[in-house]
């Protein structure tokens, strides 16, 4: 996070993106297995029981929309999911190109997040970042 006007320097990337597995991917999957990705999160975070609560942060997405219930239980949190640009529903059997870093899958192949970021603002010269409110947060 940065105040409006601020320089974005290389320790500001760093310190967001240097983990021990920085690779950037990028995959294809379904939109029902994109939610139980965000389900099986939700729920480390969000477990009744707090043995079974872990992690520390929901996944961020961009290009969709998604309304999380934290009072529900699994398989229930996730819910209007949604295309950013189109406000189309996503179809739990439509196939959805998925980009990511900091995977802890064996041989993720991809340059590090890091140098792909600073390389992205060093071609901005400004970023403008719209506000962003592509989830609705319910039971909080």
């Amino acid at each position: 996070t940065l105040l409006p006007g601020s320089d974005i320097t290389v320790d500001d990337v760093y310190q967001h993106t240097s983990i021990t597995y920085p690779k950037v991917y990028r995959t294809e999957m379904t939109g029902a297995f994109i939610k139980e990705i965000l389900e099986d999160v939700a729920d480390n975070l969000f477990n009744k029981d707090p043995y079974y609560q872990q992690g520390g942060d929901m996944v961020r997405v961009g290009g969709m929309n998604y309304t999380i219930d934290v009072n529900k239980g699994i398989g229930s949190r996730i819910s209007n999911m949604s295309l950013q640009k189109t406000g189309k529903p996503i179809d739990p059997t439509g196939k959805y190109v998925v980009s990511g870093w900091a995977s802890v899958n064996e041989g993720t192949e991809g340059p590090a997040a890091y140098d792909l970021v600073a390389g992205w603002i060093e071609k901005q010269k400004v970023v403008n970042i719209p506000e962003n409110r592509n989830v609705t947060v319910r039971g909080a």
